[in-house]
């Protein structure tokens, strides 16, 4: 009886052990959109505001002119600001729904080229992090590059790793080729090389987005699963454009730029997700 107990409160100790973990990999994974959403949604305001003040400062000196003038101006900018307003939603109801609606790839850009800076401003005068705003901004980008359901060939794959992910007293050099690696188990660059073996796909490992912009120039994949950190990622996301890059967020249990650690599951699934069975 005691036993039975014993291993009762093991396996709920187990379970409670795993839900923390799961919960934990969502945090880490799965930033909340609705920061994004929130910052979309206030930008769309602002610009309202201005494009309203830019049609009523000048509508008596306008009028002036001609009667009709205002009216033409009022026109044009109400143009432009149903446009941005329509590709705005376009882009929520695709974050909301998780699937693709049309010009996917398009938004994508617009995202990556516009939004993101600018969203960065509005943010700070909100208050919101740097960092949790990258964190959306890559969810969002994983999001429309899953939307747009694009398989490849494993050749056409490149998985880029950080060199920090390999362990700081390894003297094998695997930055040319990690293949190199000696399997000892101490970091997670054994389990990386592994899937490279297993679905035949090239992996590289960087140590800057100098050599990064130059690994993806060489092989000129059709998408990339790259492992990193917020700004990393984000940056890397804007380099590879209009390359789909999937970001996978690294973990930091010693702290930035040292023995990083990564979801070797997460990585995994992101190859079957876009390679051609």
């Amino acid at each position: 009886m005691k036993d039975s107990t014993t291993n009762i409160k093991d396996r709920e100790t187990g379970e409670n052990s795993l839900q923390s973990e799961q919960i934990d990999l969502y945090t880490f994974t799965r930033p909340r959109k609705r920061v994004f959403i929130f910052l979309l949604l206030a930008t769309s305001l602002l610009l309202l505001g201005v494009a309203f003040l830019l049609w009523w400062v000048p509508y008596v000196g306008l009028a002036n002119i001609h009667a009709f003038v205002p009216v033409i101006l009022a026109v044009l900018l109400g143009g432009i600001v149903l446009v941005s307003l329509g590709a705005v939603l376009t882009l929520i109801f695709t974050i909301i729904r998780g699937k693709n609606l049309f010009f996917n790839r398009r938004i994508r850009g617009v995202v990556i080229r516009v939004l993101f800076p600018l969203l960065v401003g509005v943010g700070r005068c909100f208050g919101i992090r740097k960092s949790e705003i990258r964190r959306s901004f890559v969810a969002i980008n994983n999001q429309l590059v899953m939307g747009e359901a694009k398989k490849v060939q494993p050749e056409q794959m490149l998985i880029l790793l950080p060199h920090c992910l390999q362990n700081h007293d390894c003297a094998v050099r695997i930055t040319g080729n990690v293949q190199n690696c000696k399997s000892c188990g101490q970091c997670k660059i054994k389990d990386l090389a592994a899937l490279s073996e297993k679905y035949h796909v090239h992996v590289a490992v960087a140590t800057g987005g100098t050599l990064a912009r130059k690994i993806v120039v060489e092989k000129r994949p059709k998408i990339i699963i790259a492992v990193a950190c917020e700004r990393d990622l984000t940056s890397g996301i804007q380099d590879a454009y209009p390359i789909p890059v999937f970001g996978v967020f690294n973990r930091r249990p010693f702290g930035p730029c040292y023995d990083k650690d990564v979801n070797i599951d997460l990585v995994e699934k992101g190859l079957k997700t876009f390679l051609i069975n």
